[in-house]
């Protein structure tokens, strides 16, 4: 197995486990009790676990085209600016205080998350964009 199989394998993995699967199917009094503020409606909550797994729906079509030894560059730009940016927002939201009042776990989770976004991105560029004709064409400042 190469290393962007292993990268889209830990982001589908880590995502549906710590984001997913608590934001569609914990109950709001569970979220809450682990520290997440408490909503006035779930439902955004709930279309942003949907929104987390489609995207993994994506990556698992980047693991198919990297087993085989192939780059499919969509997902992989994909991740990169999803990541990248989750990244960017939650290294932003952590530093001002933004979370401070929040719970232990949560807190832990979204330093976490700074930390595997990271990697993620990088992983994403290293394995997976970097080296492609649309990323040296990229670099060049010519459009794909």
């Amino acid at each position: 197995m190469n290393h962007l199989s292993r990268v889209f394998i830990f982001k589908i993995a880590a995502t549906v486990i710590f984001w997913c699967i608590p934001l569609i199917f914990f109950p709001a009094e569970l979220l809450a009790a682990l520290g997440f503020p408490a909503q006035s409606s779930d439902m955004f909550v709930r279309m942003l676990g949907w929104a987390y797994l489609a995207l993994c729906v994506g990556y698992a079509f980047g693991l198919s085209a990297s087993i085989k030894g192939q780059r499919a560059l969509g997902p992989i730009w994909v991740g990169i600016v999803s990541n990248g940016g989750a990244c960017g927002y939650l290294l932003y939201f952590g530093l001002s205080g933004e979370w401070a009042e929040w719970g232990g776990f949560v807190q832990f989770v979204l330093w976490s998350s700074v930390a595997a976004t990271a990697a993620i991105t990088a992983g994403l560029y290293f394995f997976g964009a970097r080296g492609s004709a649309a990323a040296q064409q990229f670099a060049a400042g010519r459009r794909p």
